[in-house]
């Protein structure tokens, strides 16, 4: 019997756009024909790195440097294949330019957004089909009695749709449980700044014993796994770690409750009676909008 050492529920490195949920960058790229690209849009606390691609030095000056922290005192100078970085936490237009050159390319500009929110978590931010994950946040305003819009975009679909509002209390604080049933990206929205956040999701599967040596396995997802092959395990002691005893594929697939689709199989083992046993669904086998399902455990 092969063995194979099974991965805990992978954790999904998130999406989390925005201040609340970690300075992001922006690559200005520096070459003997100019900046790429000219125009750059970010949010307060936002980063914006200028990368000199060319054979020779090159200066980035600001028109105002107030908000503006950077990697040296501006103007930067920049020398070749070498960047440099600047973040940038007051809302405004600030304009770059390059003293050394007069052409239109050695001008450019960054519009830097209000930051919607000063913090901002999912928890958990990994959930089981069929149960919820509450965002918490604060505005960055602080203030209470805000409108913020939340809006979900699943994975594989192309937009994104309006799913509540929710008003903000003391000190600008507002909580929204979510119940995704894929990878989903929130996106929440006060007055045109927003902010995102990911939350990833994983098959549930339901593990019994139908019968000596039988067993049956039903996944529950927003989706059909027919045809998906599922991995039986058993637990060594000796070994601290799960071993893989067969393959599974699962057969069929009913509708539950709008949007469930439940898939399931029955099979066969005879692994000894008295072991801790369960049975897990793999990254290949869920696909990209899911993450690797673990069922229950039983005893053989």
């Amino acid at each position: 019997m092969r063995k194979l050492l099974v991965p805990l529920l992978a954790v999904v490195a998130l999406i989390a756009a925005g201040a609340a949920a970690g300075k992001t960058s922006t690559t200005v790229t520096i070459s003997k024909t100019g900046y790429t690209p000219t125009a750059v849009s970010i949010t307060a606390g936002d980063e914006v790195i200028f990368k000199n691609t060319d054979t020779v030095a090159h200066t980035v000056n600001f028109n105002a440097t107030t908000g503006v922290s950077c990697s040296a005192t501006p103007p930067l100078a920049i020398p070749a294949g070498q960047s440099a970085n600047c973040t940038f936490s007051n809302a405004g237009k600030f304009r770059f330019s390059d003293p050394a050159s007069n052409k239109k390319a050695f001008r450019g500009t960054i519009t830097v957004s209000p930051s919607l929110v000063s913090s901002l978590k999912a928890t958990p931010k990994t959930v089981v089909y069929g149960t919820k994950s509450t965002l918490d946040g604060k505005l960055a305003s602080g203030l209470s009695g805000q409108s913020v819009q939340i809006r979900q975009q699943m994975c594989g679909e192309t937009k994104s749709t309006a799913v509540a509002a929710v008003t903000s209390t003391a000190a600008g604080a507002f909580t929204y449980e979510a119940q995704p049933v894929k990878k989903t990206t929130y996106t929440l929205s006060n007055k045109g700044a927003t902010a995102s956040i990911g939350v990833g999701v994983a098959p549930k599967l339901q593990l019994s014993k139908v019968g000596r040596h039988r067993y049956g396995v039903k996944v529950s997802a927003a989706e059909s796994f027919v045809g998906k092959v599922a991995t039986f395990q058993r637990f060594r002691p000796t070994l601290h770690r799960w071993v893989r005893v067969k393959r599974v594929t699962l057969k069929t697939s009913k509708a539950g409750t709008a949007p469930t689709m439940i898939t399931s199989a029955k099979f066969r083992s005879r692994v000894r009676t008295g072991l801790r046993v369960r049975i897990t669904l793999g990254p290949k086998q869920v696909g990209s909008c899911y993450l690797t399902g673990r069922s229950n455990t039983i005893r053989s």
